[in-house]
């Protein structure tokens, strides 16, 4: 395991966790998605129109949803390591060079490279992590970060 130990994370077996980083994305977009829902409906871009309801952010409101979605990223990964999604898949975001958290600085080069990761649904992350050596997408390349099993 990933422990802070002092010492550099090694250990193939701790990075081989490609599918469980998949599902705990997919449970912080249903995160997000809520999170939409709910600015929607006190910022008044919800709609019902014949039977079917939407919701739709723009301007500002888009604006503060993208903030959002950023500071959660960077304040969760930076301070804990993990997003809910990871949390409840028992993965966790490590410095390569010591196993400690990668701090709010590693977590913000993570979180903006997610914008060219996130290219295609995830393609491009997903066809560089499964490349990568230590199964590193792009911002886990730049950020000198691992995502292990916790």
């Amino acid at each position: 395991m990933a422990q802070a130990t002092g010492s550099s994370v090694s250990t193939a077996e701790d990075v081989q966790v490609t599918g469980r980083r998949v599902l705990a994305t997919l449970v912080d977009a249903v995160l997000f998605i809520v999170l939409q829902v709910v600015l929607g409906l006190l910022l008044g871009g919800a709609t019902a129109e014949g039977g079917g309801a939407s919701v739709s952010l723009s301007g500002l409101p888009a604006l503060l949803f993208f903030a959002l979605i950023f500071g959660y990223y960077i304040f969760m990964e930076g301070r804990f390591g993990q997003t809910v999604g990871k949390m409840l898949l028992g993965i966790k975001v490590v410095r390569e060079s010591d196993g400690n958290v990668p701090g709010y600085g590693g977590a913000a080069l993570r979180t903006v490279l997610r914008i060219v990761d996130g290219f295609l649904a995830y393609l491009v992350g997903f066809i560089v992590v499964l490349v990568s050596g230590k199964n590193q997408r792009l911002g886990d390349m730049v950020a000198h970060t691992l995502v292990v099993r916790k």
